[in-house]
């Protein structure tokens, strides 16, 4: 397991031995935002997961940047309400951002709608961080080695399998919710605080059917603890190059792959905005940036605050029209 996936203490701080001759020139930007203090990134869920990393890959590099210490915060519970909720209400001023995954971004909103947060009215897009396509698997106690005996496998089992997720709107459960739409299998639902969790209880075969992005489960993969059996991409993947793609195992047109990116209040002035946008394309055009991603089973990608905008508003509707489409309810 790479140091990127170790856990540390709530609030890790980086970066401090980066700052040295960095921090006078970073700070002078003449008719620009730099920040005062350090900077908070959030993640409203806990260390070891994929939004933890997609924060601390960017984390070390943007303090460099900035001139000042980035501190990673998991503040997780409340299916990740805790952590969302922290970072809206913190002052716009630059100095607390939230790292957000796809599955809060786009599907708690069509699941759970929008009392408890709005992403598109409570936050703006600053920048596009890393993609992961998720991996499908199967426990290694299920008798199918590819998506179609899965499948057949499942057919023949209505409501005896089960599979896990971390909460009713992350991807994971959307993602497999639309593999049900699909193929009309029947699998049963059950949901944890997180992806830790999850795959603890996959791995003690509580669960026989899981998907995710493959950081956090690439160890076990290649250990033979669990067996992948397609990817939920279009394209494979360099870290499980011998894992066929859902549309080479037969199942055309279907994709549920996450992304994870950087997020400011909704109040934050334009310049503060631009700034974390910059540093953002800079960082993730480094190529050790680049590398631990791909190392970790991630892509480093950026995109600007107009494009990742936009994404979240097609994704939001796509995952709208799947919810009303199969009657997803709240836990």
């Amino acid at each position: 397991m790479s140091d990127a996936w170790r856990p540390g203490r709530r609030g890790f701080l980086l970066g401090a031995a980066a700052l040295g001759s960095a921090a006078g020139s970073a700070r002078a930007q003449p008719g620009g935002f730099s920040p005062s203090r350090p900077v908070t990134l959030v993640v409203n869920s806990p260390a070891g997961g994929s939004t933890d990393f997609s924060a601390r890959l960017v984390a070390e590099p943007l303090s460099a940047r900035l001139g000042v210490p980035v501190v990673v915060e998991n503040r997780p519970g409340g299916a990740g309400v805790v952590g969302v909720q922290h970072a809206a209400r913190a002052r716009p001023d630059g100095h607390t951002l939230l790292v957000g995954y796809s599955g809060t971004i786009t599907g708690w909103p069509p699941v759970r709608g929008t009392a408890d947060f709005d992403p598109q009215r409570d936050f703006a897009p600053v920048a596009l961080l890393t993609e992961a396509p998720q991996v499908m698997m199967v426990h290694p106690s299920v008798p199918a080695a590819t998506l179609p005996e899965f499948i057949a496998h499942a057919k023949a089992r209505p409501g005896q399998l089960a599979y896990g997720s971390s909460g009713n709107g992350s991807l994971q459960h959307l993602g497999t919710e639309l593999l049900k739409h699909r193929t009309g299998i029947d699998l049963l639902h059950v949901s944890y605080r997180g992806t830790g969790e999850t795959i603890a209880d996959f791995l003690s075969g509580r669960l026989q059917f899981y998907m995710t992005t493959p950081p956090p489960v690439l160890p076990s993969v290649r250990d033979g603890k669990l067996r992948a059996i397609a990817m939920a991409s279009p394209r494979r993947h360099p870290s499980l190059p011998d894992v066929p793609t859902t549309a080479e195992a037969g199942l055309t047109d279907y994709a549920a792959e996450a992304w994870f990116g950087l997020f400011a209040q909704a109040a934050t002035p334009p310049e503060i905005i631009a700034r974390y946008a910059r540093e953002a394309e800079a960082v993730l055009a480094e190529p050790a940036v680049a590398n631990r991603a791909l190392e970790a089973g991630a892509f480093a990608r950026f995109e600007d605050p107009a494009t990742l905008r936009a994404r979240v508003e097609r994704e939001t509707a796509a995952w709208t029209a799947l919810v009303k489409a199969v009657g997803i309810k709240p836990d």
